[in-house]
């Protein structure tokens, strides 16, 4: 029987924080009554994160590693995280944890309510910003967000958060049509998944700023608008078929 909440934690070099992470989750998952489960998946890491990972894995029931090489990108490795791993829901996580891992329980009782996904969101008043992001990200964030609003998904404050739940019918019916491998597949997921008509919740959460990011704010910036424009363009027909040769 799948779990009944699989953790996928995308993963790329990041042996230097990866194992606090892991030993909170464990933690955690070990006082809840339902059945869970925790897989890293390693994005082509150059460092020890894979066998950190493995490690971790062989003495702590729950846990496991889904690793490949070479590197593909986060959204590549979110999107294999969200077809391969079994579980009746399905929660993407940033290894960071800036989004701490109780604040699920902010998101379930959503995904209870029969609405089949649930995002964490920082910008919605009740959120609690307990460590702010560097004022001129914080300023780019919201500038970006705002072109996701107007360009893609009309009413969802943020896109950007590494921390959502879906179902897993309705992760595969929208994963499998996603292309973007790099940082454009938070607002291609969900765009897609307006596209086939699923409801969204936007949670509001506690969340403090880890330093250590990996997004570069001018390339990967330029390269998110450019990904952004792209998928408005391309119109719900292109979209949802998921031709290959709109891959990142």
């Amino acid at each position: 029987m799948p779990p009944r909440l699989a953790v996928i934690v995308p993963a790329y070099d990041e042996e230097a924080r990866l194992t606090p992470t892991l030993e909170r989750l464990a933690e955690y998952f070990g006082g809840q009554s339902y059945t869970w489960s925790v897989t890293v998946i390693d994005d082509g890491s150059k460092d020890s994160t894979a066998e950190i990972a493995a490690r971790f894995a062989e003495s702590h029931p729950g846990f496991g590693l889904l690793t490949y090489r070479p590197n593909r990108g986060k959204g590549y490795a979110v999107r294999k995280g969200m077809l391969e791993v079994p579980g009746e829901l399905i929660l993407f996580s940033d290894a960071d944890l800036a989004a701490p891992i109780e604040e699920v329980e902010k998101l379930l009782p959503a995904i209870e309510r029969g609405i089949p996904i649930a995002i964490g969101s920082r910008p919605l008043k009740e959120s609690r910003l307990e460590v702010r992001q560097p004022w001129f990200r914080e300023m780019m964030g919201r500038a970006f967000n705002k072109a996701v609003q107007l360009f893609a998904v009309r009413g969802l404050q943020d896109t950007q958060c590494g921390f959502k739940v879906f179902r897993k019918d309705v992760a595969v019916d929208v994963f499998s049509r996603c292309k973007l491998d790099r940082y454009g597949f938070d607002f291609e997921s969900l765009m897609i998944a307006r596209d086939l008509g699923y409801e969204i919740a936007e949670i509001p959460i506690r969340w403090r700023h880890q330093e250590g990011s990996k997004v570069n704010l001018v390339r990967d910036g330029l390269r998110m608008l450019r990904d952004l424009v792209g998928l408005r363009l391309r119109g719900k027909k292109r979209r949802l078929a998921g031709r290959e040769d709109d891959a990142d």
